[in-house]
């Protein structure tokens, strides 16, 4: 079936976010007085959970780390990720964190072509914003129909829920889409809505199980490649 909508997620296929996540971390720990450290290794183990929050809560409750849990942990938590997005946003907005090759070229293309195009990503809503801001333009929300990010869904990747969410408020079917994702457990999640989907590779993802892909591309840098591959036919690109 003709594809009608691109959804993408965010850390790792839109830009190569997941360094820039773990350094904001870092600097929130230290802002709070903690004496943690995320190394690339340590990072790359916590990368099995989905979400920031999540992945705090799964350091502590499984790494060993010299923490004693507050009476309101889950507020630690919360206030704990805001320093840390504070600190991510402020790095993207410093231009330290660019699009992925070909990523910036493919919106345009799609949207002129009519696609749809949505996001389907675990991280916050601020996240989104700063990074499309800076990498496509200030009212970048008029080229994407729905946004799905953060805590928007009960459940988030590996379970399908921000697709079925997107999916629902494009008013599209599994069939009429493909998901551009960099991890398993964002294959997994776009996997099980049904959706066929397409990986890019990066540092943290690169031997990542991605049995069910359509194709598995180092980057997009060959978007004609990209579209012979998926099916697409956009104007300005040549197949």
């Amino acid at each position: 079936m003709h594809s009608k909508a691109i959804i993408f997620d965010v850390d790792g296929t839109l830009a190569d976010t997941e360094d820039g996540h773990r350094q904001a971390f870092n600097k929130a720990f230290a802002d709070t007085g903690l004496s943690w450290h995320w190394d690339l290794d340590l990072y790359d183990k916590l990368l099995a959970v989905t979400g920031g929050k999540e992945r705090i809560r799964y350091f502590v409750n499984n790494f060993p780390c010299d923490f004693v849990q507050p009476a309101d942990f889950d507020g630690f938590v919360k206030k704990l990720h805001a320093v840390k997005t504070r600190h991510y946003t402020t790095m993207v907005r410093a231009g330290q964190i660019p699009l992925r090759p070909g990523i910036r070229q493919l919106i345009y293309a799609a949207h002129h072509a009519g696609l749809q195009l949505a996001i389907a990503t675990t991280t916050a809503p601020e996240n989104v914003a700063a990074l499309l801001e800076l990498g496509l333009e200030k009212d970048w929300q008029k080229m994407f129909s729905a946004v799905g990010c953060g805590d928007m869904v009960a459940n988030k990747k590996p379970a399908p829920d921000i697709y079925l969410w997107v999916m629902q408020t494009l008013g599209v079917t599994a069939s009429e889409c493909i998901a551009l994702e960099d991890s398993k457990n964002g294959l997994r999640a776009s996997l099980a809505a049904g959706i066929r989907t397409f990986i890019t590779l990066n540092h943290f993802t690169r031997h990542d199980d991605f049995s069910g892909a359509q194709a598995v591309f180092k980057d997009l840098s060959d978007l004609p490649q990209f579209l012979r591959v998926s099916g697409l036919s956009l104007p300005g690109v040549s197949p």
